[in-house]
């Protein structure tokens, strides 16, 4: 009998999740850190607490184990935040600058004027966005006393979360990454798969910083000793949401997978060849296995579950997020109250990171049935959205695809049927809701030799429920065309 370690370092907890040899999950350990706003737009970490909170997450989960039972670790992690620390030291030079922050929206600005985002989208599948780790990392090489002089001279090294755990756990003897998160850094060309010295270049980063690219499932080291009381292989890595698509088995071309976290990211596997967006979507890869990618489409909605974090910790509306289901379904259907949850810009199709969030069809009557209703609604929306565009973008993605759905929100029957009414599509929940960390295990179990198989795997994904669309097209159109409108003025102010 053997375990596989699943490190899932998100952006607001760490997570340790120990599965057994049946890819059954034995125990999770969980623990919050601090979000640093230290201005309008701007979202830090401290990379301590990164790593702190991962190291305490591991241990516990681990507590009832000996060590040498753990066969092997996969590592899934958020994307686009970005660290550069001193390769000597393992010391950060600056707070990692997280997905979120918009701080760079101004150059993002200045190379779409200069007339670079057509090539940036040729080579990295990405737009012109802060979303991204490109820019984020010019911004610290730019912005701390030193960095650009000690980067060039071979001193600093930079990675994207996955990256930095690699290295503190390995002792850095490991700079490393796997290709779904290297393809979010609008530094790597993803039809090569290798880092590109034009956008290297354009970004003004030595290249000599960036780590080397693996295979999702691949020999990343091992931890030192000390760490974790054994020397335990790291043989599988992957950005949240493509694990969450391996999670969730979304193999086939044409499968689509949306997982409802703090954000909302929806992937439609594509296939071996990259499909280029004519409606502002991104092109990433899903997973690569064996040195052969498979790309995706993605849309990256910014704000799905922190909206109800605004109404929880913000206008304290609720005390816990459970209770807005209640709310929702208790709220005055006279109203018809709008979000737009635009907190830190808008992400797929529109791509607008200056805009803000605003609420629509506010009464007297208005309270917290009808605000919450209004929050879970927003994910529907935008998830349509998102969806519209990979119709128009590739007809592989037909009427009569299911959307596979994992994250926090998912656990909500009615924000799931609310989902199937407003994009007029079957959404099944899975039976394993844990489908990030179960994506990241698989990848490691998969190589270490303790789990089975793609086809195998794929064939033991398991339905809990589907959500059919029970809303009549009249009505289903009249609230989109509201919603899109309520999009628009938000957009113009």
């Amino acid at each position: 009998m053997g375990y596989i370690l699943a490190i899932d370092q998100g952006t607001t907890s760490s997570r340790a999740i120990l599965f057994d040899d049946k890819m059954q999950v034995a125990k999770v350990a969980q623990e919050e850190f601090p979000q640093h706003f230290p201005q309008s737009g701007w979202v830090e970490h401290d990379p301590e607490d990164l790593w702190r909170t991962t190291l305490a997450t591991c241990r516990d989960a681990m507590g009832d184990i000996s060590p040498g039972e753990v066969t092997a670790i996969g590592i899934t992690n958020q994307r686009e935040t970005t660290v550069v620390w001193d390769k000597s030291t393992g010391q950060a030079v600056h707070n990692a600058i997280v997905w979120q922050d918009r701080r760079t929206a101004n150059t993002c600005r200045a190379l779409r004027e200069a007339g670079h985002e057509a090539m940036v989208a040729e080579r990295t599948g990405l737009l012109l966005d802060p979303y991204f780790s490109g820019t984020k990392l010019a911004w610290i090489l730019d912005n701390v006393d030193g960095a650009r002089a000690r980067a060039e001279a071979g001193e600093l090294l930079f990675g994207t979360v996955d990256s930095y755990l690699i290295w503190r756990l390995t002792g850095g003897a490991v700079h490393a990454t796997d290709a779904t998160n290297a393809s979010r850094t609008m530094l790597y060309d993803i039809r090569d798969g290798r880092w590109s010295r034009r956008m290297s270049d354009l970004l003004n980063v030595p290249m000599e910083m960036l780590p080397d690219v693996r295979d999702s499932a691949a020999d990343y080291g091992s931890t030192a000793l000390d760490l974790l009381g054994a020397t335990i292989p790291i043989r599988g890595v992957a950005g949240d949401q493509q694990a969450a698509t391996v999670g969730q088995a979304c193999f086939q071309p044409g499968m689509m997978k949306s997982t409802y976290g703090t954000g909302c990211f929806a992937l439609l596997n594509t296939g071996t060849t990259p499909v280029q967006s004519q409606n502002r979507l991104l092109t990433t890869i899903a997973y690569q296995l064996d040195g052969q990618p498979t790309y995706a489409l993605e849309g990256s909605i910014f704000v799905a579950g922190a909206v109800v974090q605004w109404l929880r910790d913000g206008l304290k509306l609720i005390a816990d997020a459970s209770e807005t289901q209640g709310h929702a379904e208790a709220a005055d259907p006279g109203q018809d109250v709008i979000i737009v949850p635009a907190f830190t810009g808008l992400g797929a199709p529109y791509w607008n990171a200056e805009c803000r969030g605003a609420v629509y069809g506010l009464t007297r009557g208005t309270g917290a049935n009808e605000m919450s209703r209004a929050a879970l609604e927003s994910v529907g929306f935008q998830t349509r959205d998102l969806l519209e565009a990979m119709r128009a973008d590739w007809q592989g993605s037909g009427d009569d695809a299911v959307l596979r759905v994992d994250g926090g929100m998912s656990g909500s029957d009615w924000t799931m049927q609310f989902l199937s009414d407003i994009i007029d599509a079957p959404v099944d929940r899975p039976k394993v809701l844990e489908t990030t960390a179960t994506g990241a295990a698989w990848l490691a179990g998969m190589h270490a030799g303790l789990y089975p198989d793609m086809q195998a795997f794929g064939r033991e994904w398991q339905r809990d429920r589907r959500f059919d669309p029970d809303m009549d097209a009249t009505t289903r159109d009249a609230r989109y065309a509201r919603w899109k409108r309520a999009v628009d003025a938000t957009l113009a102010v």
